[in-house]
Formats: C-alpha cells, structure tokens, sequence
C-alpha cells in the first residue's frame, strides 16, 4: 500500500473521529444522566475576560474547539497525502509529528477518557506509523 492511500485512509478515519466527537458534543450530556454537577455546570455563572460564562459554556466550547483541530487534522492529512504522492520521504517530519501527537491523545484519552477515542487513536495512530515507513522506502514521484 502506498503512503498516500495510507494518510487518505488516515484522513478518512480523522474525519470519522471528528464526526463523531461533534455528534456527541452537540448537546451537553454525561453518561451517568443528568446529575448535580451537570446542573451546577449549567447554573454557576462567573465573569471570565469581561463576559459571563457558565462552567458548561466552558466545557461546550473546548469540547467543539477540539471539534475544529480534528477536522483541520483530517484535511491537512489528505492534503499532506497529495504532497506524498510527488515526494514521500519529505512528508515523513509531518507524519512523525501527527502520530506522536495522536499516541499521546490517545494516553491522555485511555487515562481520563472513554475506551472509543483510545479505538479511533489506536486506528489512526497504525495508519500513520504504516505511511511513515512506506514514506521511507519511496522515492521521489514513486509514490
């Protein structure tokens, strides 16, 4: 398989990723109901850099900013997939970073998270270890 199928592939299950954590980030939810936290989440208000905001409005807006790097995260993996199919072994420093990055996502999701994004990490994390090496056995235009 070569390095520029292996991130389209990658790019795909990013996007996925992505999808998912926004589908389930659309609405506050928690997977024990609705509890005192989340109430006193929606109800405790303070000022925050000269607005209002509750707890929750914090927890929304982090969980949907992290909602926009993943989806930035998929395309830039389809455009570094193009980039690849000229010259694979220079897209290698670029895939190198995306999969530490997304080893240590999935730590910190394993440790404090749920089991589906260590499963979607897992995924993607494989993908771009195999686009790495194939990266490095192509040459230019070869791939």
């Amino acid at each position: 398989m070569k390095t520029r199928l292996t991130l389209r592939i990658a790019s795909i299950v990013m996007f996925l990723f992505a999808a998912g954590h926004s589908l389930g980030g659309k609405d506050s939810w928690s997977p024990a109901g609705e509890t005192d936290v989340l109430r006193a989440m929606r109800s405790v208000r303070f000022d925050a850099g000269g607005v209002s905001r509750t707890y929750m409005d914090f927890y929304m807006g982090f969980g949907w900013t992290l909602a926009v790097f993943m989806l930035l995260q998929a395309v830039l993996l389809w455009q570094i997939a193009a980039i690849a199919k000229r010259d694979a072994p220079s897209v290698r420093p670029m895939i190198a970073s995306f999969f530490i990055a997304t080893v240590a996502s999935a730590c910190v999701s394993w440790i404090l998270i749920l089991p589906i994004p260590v499963i979607f990490s897992a995924l993607l994390a494989a993908c771009l270890a195999f686009a790495f090496f194939t990266a490095g056995r192509e040459s230019a235009g070869d791939s």
